[in-house]
Formats: structure tokens, sequence, C-alpha cells
């Protein structure tokens, strides 16, 4: 028993050192921005906070919804959560899509953007595949392995479908739940005139396969690491 609570207490740190490292990075990141906001007198950029805040909402209810199975919350709450995280989810990836303003802002050097929008969109992804390994443990320990990486793909997959809501078409993650219809809508649209949507729906699979590209060697790379996060 001393032996299960020092291992406890040691995935507790690593999770904290995990969270701060990306806290940290996160407000670095802030400050930038700041720092660019002030000498060039302008908010062009101010973009990237709003859009890595909202990439933290996802991993906040991937570690909500692991930590409430361990609890043994009922199958109720954890997929409501689970079902608000999805929602959220491309929220994470979608950073990589601010590469479109490079060049874009006013003023400013172009190199110092540039590493501005990299170093948000690594944060983000990040913040999306931990919280995607996360809800992979909790669908793996109730489903088996097989559903917790069903539950990947399938995810990686809609976040496709997500940036092509939230880039092309403009929904925020939130109209999901309070404008369902319009956004299925607007998907069926899609789906039965897809040579009018070309473009973006091809840039949509385009991100699909590379988060799920992304997210295998994110996965081969770090399993270890990210195994000793889980508490026993």
């Amino acid at each position: 028993m001393v032996d299960a609570f020092a291992a406890m207490q040691q995935a507790s740190r690593r999770r904290v050192v995990l969270v701060t490292a990306l806290l940290a990075a996160s407000a670095l990141l802030a400050a930038g921005v700041a720092a660019r906001v002030v000498v060039v007198h302008s908010l062009d950029g101010t973009n990237l906070v709003w859009n890595l805040f909202l990439a933290w909402v996802p991993f906040l209810l991937a570690l909500l919804v692991y930590d409430g199975e361990r609890r043994g919350w009922s199958p109720g709450p954890l997929l409501a959560l689970g079902a608000t995280w999805l929602a959220f989810l491309p929220t994470a990836p979608y950073i990589v899509t601010d590469a479109k303003w490079l060049g874009e802002y006013a003023g400013g050097s172009l190199a110092y953007d540039a590493v501005l929008i990299g170093v948000a969109a690594t944060i983000g992804l990040a913040l999306g595949f931990v919280s995607l390994y996360l809800m992979q443990v909790v669908v793996a320990r109730r489903l088996g392995p097989l559903a917790g990486w069903g539950v990947v793909w399938a995810a990686l997959v809609l976040s496709g479908v997500g940036v092509y809501l939230g880039r092309f078409e403009r929904w925020n993650s939130w109209d999901v739940v309070t404008e369902p219809t319009r956004v299925l809508g607007q998907l069926g649209s899609a789906a039965l005139d897809p040579l009018a949507h070309a473009r973006p729906l091809a840039l949509s699979v385009f991100f699909a396969v590379a988060w799920c590209m992304g997210y295998a060697i994110f996965y081969s790379t770090f399993r270890g690491q990210l195994r000793r996060l889980e508490e026993h």
C-alpha cells in the first residue's frame, strides 16, 4: 500500500510538472504577443493568445474526465464531459492554421511573428495530443484498447471537420451546442455539393491526416513518459 501511495504521489508530481511547463510556455507566448503590441502599437497577433486559451479547454476537460473515471463517476457525466471535450478539441490544432496570417500582421518582424505562431501552434498541438491521450486511456479502461484507438482516430478526423467549420465557415465550438441545426445544415450542404467546397474540404482532409500522423509520432515518441503520468 505504501508503494502504491508513493507511485501515486510521483505520478501526481509529474502531472504538476507537465501542467506547469505548459502554463509557463503559454505565459511566455502571451508575453511575446504583449511585447509586440507595445512595440508595434497594433493588436495584430492577439488572436494567438485567445486561440491558445481555447486550446486549454479540451486539455482541462480531459483531465476532469480522467480523474472522474478514476473516482468511479457514472457513465452519464463522463459522456457529457466527453462530448464537450470533443466539441472543443479542434481548437487545439486549429492554431496551426493561424500560419495564414504570417506576413499579414501590421508592422513587426516576419521572423518574430513566425516564432510566435510556431510556438503557439506547438503548445496547441501538445495540449490537444495530451488531452487525446488521456481520453484514450479512459476509453481503453472502460471498453478496451481497440475502442480507445477508435476514439483517437475518430476525434482527429472530426477535428478536420472542425477546422473546416471554424476557419472557412466561421463557426465556434460552442455553436455545436447552441445552434446544432445550422451547423449540421452547413455540413449537409457541403456533403451534397462537395465540388463547391472542394478547397476547404481538401484542406480539412489534409489537416485530419496530418494530425493522425502527428499523434502517431507523438504517441510513439512519448508513450513511456505519458504512461508515467497515470496514477496507479
